[in-house]
């Protein structure tokens, strides 16, 4: 069975992916926008959930029942079966959230004119050359101008053999929410630098998309060439991304063609991909510097709420839910902990190491991986997947992981509610890269009234 919730999750008196106050920020007081996942990503969290809180029996559906996450739970055959059907994990391309800038856009742009300039398949090319501001020696430049550019059918011939599926989550840097799940194939970077027969005199390598021919509009992005060239230990390519769930990348998702980089947060995966250049200089061009962004960072690992009641009867379980974004250094565990509202906590502690948290359930991958893939199955090929289909380790990094846990036992009274991950060293959230303009990890918490 496919769930999916089209219009899901605007009218609830409760957060989704979002919280009302983080902690380990600059200012610990701050309200943080609320925010909502994507209708996809809301009804798979729903479903993937309420499996767990079922599978607990009469105290988990206890929990769930009534409630308005979970409001058609009952416990009887029938529904515990649906509920225990495979869910749904990635994103349909059209629910994706969108991050953008041009004006116009570049895929609402009519279909003349996006053929003219190489937003089509058919007539997109690009340019892999040297920076002319830089010394960067290449032995075949491939640009417009000298008739050599890559287009499409050179891109696909080379994926005959170098194409490369990997699951990866789009996230923002600085916003408290993910944008979506997705399956993303390219040919890496590197397959395609290599065809530029480079010399000497690179260090980095700089790369654009389609602005409009108006250089206020150029959105850039860039990395050492060491990454191209070499992946770190147990990291995937870099690639030149032309499908997103088995589908042709739409406009609105950044193609024909956009750069995809597993361990980075979405301002690095630039869309409408139209120039990479080689360069010899030692520095990062990025656009985002320019917003006192740390552009080099990796994807930081962070629990959120998804799921959590403002009220509760006292004798009643708690559910409470979230999902966990799978950053640079994993996730081992997802912790929650419940302070009394109120409670004054020691100054030289503001990252509540000392807080009595306990674990929460990280729940298993599904076996439907949804996305409108076919029968909701990966495809063959998929790194860091068995043939079978299978993932080689749960949860995995770049990606996201549902969690769950039910309160007990909690007396009348106002109460914080906090979460955070605990990655594969050890380490809690928001350490070891508390900072902001890095990714935002501060530790989230929401409240919680127990009523008599």
């Amino acid at each position: 069975m496919i769930f999916r919730q089209r219009n899901g999750g605007g009218n609830l008196n409760w957060q989704i992916w979002g919280c009302t106050r983080c902690v380990g920020a600059d200012n610990p007081s701050s309200r943080m926008k609320s925010t909502t996942l994507t209708p996809d990503l809301f009804q798979q969290h729903r479903e993937v959930t309420r499996r767990y809180f079922m599978q607990l029996g009469a105290t988990g559906a206890a929990a769930v029942s009534g409630r308005a996450l979970f409001a058609d739970a009952a416990p009887d055959a029938k529904l515990i079966a649906e509920v225990t059907a495979d869910l749904e994990y990635l994103t349909v391309a059209e629910e994706f959230g969108t991050v953008e800038r041009g004006n116009p856009l570049p895929y609402k742009l009519p279909l003349a004119k996006r053929l003219e300039v190489g937003l089509e398949r058919k007539t997109w090319k690009l340019d892999v050359m040297a920076d002319p501001k830089s010394n960067a020696q290449l032995g075949n430049p491939m640009s417009r101008a000298a008739g050599n550019a890559l287009d499409f059918p050179m891109l696909m011939k080379l994926a005959e053999k170098h194409a490369v599926k990997f699951l990866k989550v789009i996230s923002c840097l600085n916003m408290s929410k993910p944008l979506g799940m997705g399956l993303w194939e390219g040919v890496p970077l590197r397959t395609v630098l290599w065809l530029t027969q480079p010399k000497a005199n690179v260090r980095r390598v700089f790369f654009f998309g389609h602005h409009n021919e108006d250089p206020k509009q150029m959105f850039r992005g860039s990395l050492p060439i060491g990454r191209v060239l070499e992946d770190p230990p147990g990291n995937l390519p870099v690639i030149l991304c032309y499908k997103l769930n088995g589908q042709w990348l739409s406009g609105k998702r950044g193609g024909p063609v956009r750069m995809i980089i597993p361990e980075t947060y979405g301002f690095k995966n630039v869309k409408w991909l139209k120039t990479v250049m080689l360069t010899n200089e030692p520095f990062a061009n990025d656009t985002y510097a320019g917003g006192n962004n740390d552009v080099d960072t990796w994807m930081k690992s962070m629990a959120r709420f998804i799921y959590l009641p403002r009220r509760e009867k006292a004798g009643v379980p708690v559910a409470v839910t979230g999902m966990a974004q799978v950053g640079v250094g994993g996730v081992k565990k997802v912790q929650v902990a419940v302070l009394q509202r109120g409670q004054e906590w020691p100054a030289n502690d503001p990252y509540l190491t000392k807080a009595p948290w306990r674990d929460a359930q990280l729940l298993p991958a599904p076996t439907n991986w949804g996305g409108e893939l076919p029968g909701g199955k990966l495809p063959a090929g998929v790194s860091n997947f068995t043939d079978a289909g299978q993932p080689k380790q749960w949860p995995q990094r770049y990606t996201l992981s549902h969690w769950a846990t039910l309160l007990k036992d909690l007396k009348p009274g106002d109460y914080t509610v906090y979460c955070r991950t605990i990655d594969n060293k050890g380490i809690a959230q928001p350490l070891p890269r508390p900072f902001k303009k890095s990714g935002r990890n501060a530790i989230l918490k929401e409240e919680l009234t127990v009523e008599k």
